[in-house]
């Protein structure tokens, strides 16, 4: 990269973990692997790894199942962390010091950016995702492409609990919430690792706090089901809120305790 780039972004806390991000991981590769697939070139971007590169690591080999020709690159603002991360470049792995600008000459497939904007203020959001979504693999429609994949949001220090918008090249598309559910004890408990594009939202008046309630409403409802285990609850009471919210999956992805809803129905107010 030259030196007279400027980078864009700040320094974040980098903490790590093996395994933190295996739910938005199977996600990706359930739901965009066909894209990766597709496309000339897979190369997906592992923004704001942190001070280990377990995750980088962890989402090729994740992606190469359902892509084999997938390249991922882990980008750090912090260049000690990306000195650390050159021992474990291979094949299809490697490691570059960057921000936000992403300083790659291609177009990627994939930008994942976990536990990145939970550090920022709310008001930098916006621009952060358009800056992003800019750099995006542009849609195809004459190809089946809806183009690239921005993942962006934030989990727990263990990964049981995670929420993250998915964006193309046009804007927010979902939002899709997903937990260990033994872990669980009602849907609301998902409100502390919203992304900081609604985290601040989850308040009277705001969609994403109506969701959450109607969703606590049915996981109370739902209790009969527990006799057969969280898993079945779970699938009920996503069922019971797909009459009233925008559910875009099905019970294949329930089943994984997730559930998916399109961004417009909790985007904040304006």
């Amino acid at each position: 990269m030259s030196g007279r780039t400027t980078l864009v972004g700040a320094v974040t806390r980098g903490t790590t973990n093996p395994n933190r991000l295996r739910r938005m991981d199977r996600w990706i590769a359930a739901t965009h692997g066909a894209e990766l697939r597709r496309a000339e070139t897979s190369l997906a971007v592992d923004l704001g790894y942190g001070a280990a590169p377990w995750t980088a690591v962890e989402l090729l080999h994740r992606l190469r199942t359902v892509a084999p020709r997938a390249h991922v690159v882990g980008v750090e603002i912090e260049p000690s962390r990306v000195a650390a991360a050159r021992p474990y470049e291979r094949e299809g792995l490697s490691f570059r010091h960057g921000g936000f600008e992403i300083p790659l000459p291609g177009r990627p497939t994939l930008v994942r950016a976990a536990n990145v904007l939970r550090q920022y203020d709310e008001a930098e959001v916006a621009a952060v995702w358009q800056r992003l979504c800019a750099r995006l693999a542009p849609a195809a429609p004459e190809r089946g492409s809806l183009g690239g994949l921005l993942v962006e949001g934030t989990c727990d220090e263990i990964g049981r609990r995670h929420v993250w918008v998915a964006l193309g090249p046009e804007g927010p598309r979902t939002v899709t919430f997903a937990t260990r559910l033994g872990s669980l004890e009602r849907p609301s408990d998902l409100a502390e690792r919203l992304p900081k594009a609604l985290i601040h939202r989850n308040v009277p008046g705001e969609p994403v706090h109506a969701f959450l309630r109607d969703f606590d409403r049915a996981w109370a409802a739902a209790a009969p089901y527990a006799s057969y285990g969280a898993r079945q609850r779970w699938i009920r009471a996503v069922r019971d809120l797909a009459a009233d919210w925008p559910v875009t999956d099905g019970p294949a992805r329930w089943r994984q305790g997730e559930v998916t809803v399109r961004w417009g129905a909790l985007a904040p107010r304006a």
